[in-house]
């Protein structure tokens, strides 16, 4: 992540006082405290300790069958045994891209996307790119990130028909607002697709909770290669969701969640046309999340340290672009964790930020409100082979100027003719 927007959004976390539309986090208030602490004590109670023990790289045998079980539903057909439980997520997206892409090569990605895994390929020297010949992809076919859209069915099937390794990212399928999502892509690629999900975003992230699905041919390689990293995910964590799991109506929790959702996203939309009737965004189906487009050049990191000052955070539309790029000025405001209310303060606090932050840049010079600009002079191949034969050793020339010799005796004459004005006064 840029250093700067770090720095802003750990600010901004730490401020009461900032309303955050920043992060991508799921509302505190759908937490089940009461079920999950009572989940903790029933798996804490077994004599064995099992859930305090160690135990395997695949994880429990009981919440792989409630994952299979709930894919199984959505038209996948596959045993628990196919099933890893990884460490959120993020662990089953690094897995599936170590072992299906080598340094250097290409990640086909949508042209905004998720930057966690934006993050992950630059570290794993894999580049992303939205347009052009590629060796993989990555996809959240659902609900996106972080515009809350569908992949549309004719992309569906060009991906299927590429045979190229598929990343297919569910981490918001369960809360599409219409209800229940689709068939995920591995119902008709399972060769080719890797399936992540995620209890972060249904249940809680600090569970750090996830799964991986990997084509039959490389269970092994992946089970492998998890047992590497870290042996096994949390155990403890493991067996409170799946006891909360068995007590638990998790479809009757996913109907509240999409309701509750939908009406957040709803707030949020009327405040940004209320507010900033100008910025353009697309409804989402689901997810978290809105990504607004101003169309502005400028700096959309200058403009969270402006609304910062305003008492406002949100996520820079660099983090989600492959090439990192600022400009044209677009950012993500999420709907999910502050109350109803506060997010239409938060959107007031934007619009004044956005009145304040335009002022000043219209104020500006164009190349300032842009950024700082590299202007280069065209050099010819003559000149270029004079320089250079003055760096070998003869007459230091630049044939785009005075030589060095002419340079240092008009200074000497400007200061002989200064020495003898002086003395005239």
């Amino acid at each position: 992540m840029n250093a700067r927007i770090d720095k802003l959004q750990r600010q901004s976390a730490q401020n009461d006082g900032v309303v955050c539309l920043a992060g991508g986090l799921p509302s505190a208030l759908q937490f089940p405290r009461r079920l999950l602490a009572s989940a903790f004590v029933r798996a804490t109670a077994d004599l064995r300790g099992a859930a305090l023990q160690y135990g395997w790289p695949e994880g429990i045998d009981p919440l792989r069958e409630w994952i299979a079980g709930s894919l199984n539903a959505r038209g996948l057909r596959l045993s628990p045994d196919e099933v890893i439980v990884t460490s959120g997520a993020q662990q089953a997206i690094a897995i599936a891209v170590r072992l299906s892409l080598a340094r250097g090569q290409r990640i086909g990605v949508d042209p905004e996307s998720y930057p966690a895994a934006l993050d992950l390929f630059r570290t794993r020297g894999v580049h992303a790119a939205a347009h052009g010949r590629v060796h993989a992809h990555y996809v959240m076919p659902q609900v996106t990130n972080p515009r809350g859209a569908e992949m549309a069915h004719a992309r569906r099937t060009e991906l299927l028909a590429s045979g190229l390794p598929i990343i297919e990212d569910d981490a918001y399928a369960e809360l599409r607002f219409d209800g229940p999502p689709a068939p995920p892509l591995a119902v008709e690629g399972r060769a080719q697709v890797w399936h992540v999900g995620t209890f972060s975003k249904t249940l809680c992230p600090g569970l750090r909770l996830g799964w991986l699905v990997p084509p039959p041919r490389q269970l092994q390689r992946a089970l492998r290669y998890k047992h590497d990293l870290d042996l096994q995910s949390n155990g403890l964590a493991q067996a409170i969701v799946s006891e909360f799991l068995r007590h638990d109506d998790f479809d009757a929790r996913l109907v509240r969640l999409r309701r509750f959702y939908r009406h957040r996203c709803a707030r949020l939309m009327a405040a940004v046309r209320r507010h900033l009737p100008s910025w353009r965004f697309d409804e989402p189906v689901g997810g978290f999340s809105l990504w607004l487009e101003t169309g502005e050049a400028l700096d959309d990191t200058d403009f969270l340290a402006e609304a910062m000052r305003h008492g406002v955070s949100f996520d820079p539309g660099r983090m989600f672009r492959p090439n990192q790029a600022g400009r044209p000025l677009a950012l993500r405001l999420c709907y999910s964790l502050e109350t109803a209310d506060r997010l239409d303060q938060g959107v007031a606090r934007l619009a004044r930020a956005w009145d304040a932050f335009a002022r000043r840049a219209a104020r500006l010079p164009d190349h300032a409100a842009r950024g700082p600009r590299v202007v280069r002079r065209r050099v010819s191949p003559r000149v270029r082979a004079l320089r250079a034969r003055s760096r070998r050793g003869g007459a230091a020339v630049d044939p785009l100027g005075p030589t060095v010799g002419v340079q240092a005796a008009r200074r000497g004459r400007r200061a002989r003719v200064q020495r003898g004005s002086r003395r005239l006064r």
